[in-house]
């Protein structure tokens, strides 16, 4: 089977648009590190080195350093899935990542965010 697309992108070339997304709302390129940081176990250093070497999708999750043990706290809809019942788990990180996202832009507090309460 072919894999989806989004596997081999480069993980920088959505960075920005994560940015941008909450940008728009009010947010801060900090906050959308601290779910980066948070969900996958990254910090500045590797996230700064996943930027520089263009690492895709699928190497940012294999190489994440610890994915958060909150994440089955991580529910809903989002791209028209629900991301507790996305089968693939690559495809699930990847979601997970993109709904963390959406609730910062819609300006959820952060603590929701990262699952904290």
């Amino acid at each position: 089977m072919k894999k989806p697309r989004i596997f081999g992108m480069s993980f920088g070339s959505v960075y920005p648009l994560y940015i941008q997304k909450v940008e728009k709302k009010g947010r801060t390129k900090a906050e959308v590190d601290e779910v980066i940081f948070w969900l996958t176990g990254y910090d500045e250093v590797g996230l700064e080195r996943v930027l520089d070497q263009k690492v895709d999708f699928e190497t940012f999750f294999e190489e994440a350093p610890a994915m958060n043990p909150k994440v089955s706290l991580i529910t809903g809809v989002i791209c028209g899935y629900r991301v507790e019942e996305i089968e693939d788990p690559l495809m699930q990180q990847i979601r997970y990542l993109d709904k963390l996202i959406d609730e910062l832009a819609k300006g959820k507090a952060m603590e929701k965010v990262l699952r904290q309460n």
